[in-house]
């Protein structure tokens, strides 16, 4: 029974258990993003999904035993003991939702600059127009000004895969 199932990992484990079912010859997914450090200018992996990876294999030939104790697993997700059993179909729908959060990532810390217009696209203030004002910590969320009544601006925290650079005439 080939098929995509999903392993839990120990807390932060993840590339370690990639690395052990990588040496094991299987077929293994671990969606990470790509996450730019302002200070060192260098990128690094975050897991898509923290504590979660995927591994295609035939449980009547590995076993659910073998993925158990490889070092760094949890286990398979099960639901009343069955392993669960990922659609291909959702496995392609991550793969490419991932790569255009790690295309989009690039394009809008490139576009971004203090006094950027952009768009927030989605959440409570979605429809709405602001000025960037600048990246925060984590570097996946920005701050932005909102203007709100009679000119009044607040300042907002929100997800960089909220926002939209507003391009010019639009």
């Amino acid at each position: 029974m080939l098929g995509w199932y999903v392993m839990h990992s120990k807390p932060q484990k993840e590339p370690w258990l990639y690395d052990q079912l990588s040496a094991l010859q299987l077929d293994t997914y671990y969606p990470c993003l790509r996450v730019r450090n302002e200070r060192t200018r260098s990128y690094k992996s975050k897991p898509y999904f923290p504590g979660y990876l995927f591994v295609n294999v035939d449980l009547d030939i590995t076993g659910t035993s073998t993925l158990q104790w490889i070092p760094g697993s949890l286990g398979l997700i099960t639901f009343g003991g069955t392993p669960a059993c990922v659609p291909d179909g959702l496995l392609q729908r991550i793969r490419r939702r991932v790569g255009e959060i790690n295309s989009a990532g690039d394009k809008m810390r490139e576009s971004l600059q203090l006094g950027s217009e952009v768009v927030i696209h989605s959440g409570p203030f979605g429809g709405f127009d602001a000025i960037f004002y600048t990246r925060l910590h984590d570097n996946e969320r920005a701050q932005v000004l909102l203007k709100v009544l009679q000119d009044q601006v607040i300042r907002i925290n929100l997800p960089l895969r909220d926002l939209t650079v507003k391009q010019n005439g639009l």
